[in-house]
């Protein structure tokens, strides 16, 4: 038996799982009707929703099993998760990784899996939309068409929970939805022993730009930072906009160099981005910045906090040179 190889965003991926608040949950029509939609059209005694969290993979929805979860080690959907496409194996017993598998040798005797991965808005693979039979057999194109048609359902039911944690303007993650993501984040980092760093970002002279050219001018300034963010910094980073001008992001697994390499390559492109517009002003901003502590940030609040207060003090230092010239 093979175990699934974790994905390189795992962090990032099992802290938008847990931000959903949907482990251990009761189950919900919404999800059990696809399943059962899924058994019928595909005439299978099994179809999951499954979610895979860090050594577990959970059933939100669950057909044709008695239990709510298994190991994460003896998953098909841990290595259905590193695809981008359905994942069939047509008969377990032929295949290396599973063919000695407990769930393959023992109950339920699996032959055949087919998942579809669910993603989520920022890319992570939570788990699948999977069904299984204990008689080998094919699985057309046509058929996976229709799985990946049902996943999509799941991912809506998925999104429209997500809606409540996002910005509506910029897309990024709002308060509510950082703060829950940077929480899960941090814990894992903490477990895994891996750096992580807080970068406190206020655009400078932000006011001027709405009370100059217009608020809708002012949002588009916004959602020209929000895409640098996103371009500058990584997928394995959780980046928000707390309200107003202000955003954050928390590099995981960064130290003080990738993080000042994660600063200029920001700078880099909203230079790139401000000679490109035919704009008369340019977007600039201050920085705060905070590796995280376990001893010293009990809460994503302390680590806020003290990044806050650098980033003051970095705007502070900032008007003071251009005083000074």
């Amino acid at each position: 038996m093979l175990t699934a190889p974790i994905p390189s965003n795992e962090p990032v991926r099992l802290a938008t799982l847990r931000a959903l608040r949907l482990l251990d949950t009761p189950g919900e029509e919404q999800f059990d009707r696809v399943t059962r939609v899924a058994c019928r059209l595909f005439n299978v005694p099994i179809a999951l929703v499954s979610l895979i969290d860090q050594n577990r993979q959970w059933f939100k929805s669950c057909i044709g099993l008695s239990v709510a979860e298994t190991s994460r080690n003896i998953s098909f959907c841990g290595h259905a998760i590193l695809h981008d496409d359905v994942l069939v194996i047509p008969d377990a017993r032929s295949d290396a990784r599973f063919y000695d598998n407990p769930l393959v040798t023992g109950a339920p005797g699996i032959r055949f899996y087919a998942g579809q991965p669910l993603t989520a808005s920022n890319g992570s693979k939570l788990g699948t939309l999977c069904v299984i039979d204990m008689q080998p057999r094919e699985f057309r194109s046509d058929d996976r068409g229709l799985l990946r048609d049902l996943a999509q359902i799941v991912e809506r039911e998925i999104a429209a929970i997500e809606l409540a944690t996002v910005d509506d303007l910029t897309l990024l993650a709002n308060r509510r939805g950082f703060e829950a993501l940077a929480l899960q984040t941090l814990h894992v980092c903490k477990r895994l022993g891996r750096n992580a760093s807080l970068l406190f970002f206020d655009l400078d002279s932000f006011k001027q730009i709405n009370d100059t050219y217009g608020h809708a001018e002012g949002d588009r300034a916004l959602m020209m930072f929000a895409d640098a963010l996103r371009a500058a910094l990584r997928d394995s980073d959780v980046i928000g906009r707390l309200g107003g001008d202000e955003f954050v992001a928390l590099l995981t697994d960064a130290n003080d160099e990738e993080t000042h390499r994660a600063l200029q390559r920001l700078r880099e492109t909203l230079a790139a981005a401000n000679a490109g517009s035919t704009r008369s002003y340019e977007i600039r901003f201050s920085v705060g910045e905070t590796p995280f502590d376990p001893e010293r940030h009990q809460s994503v609040i302390d680590l806020l906090a003290e990044s806050d207060g650098a980033m003051y003090a970095h705007k502070s230092k900032q008007r003071g040179d251009r005083s000074n010239r």
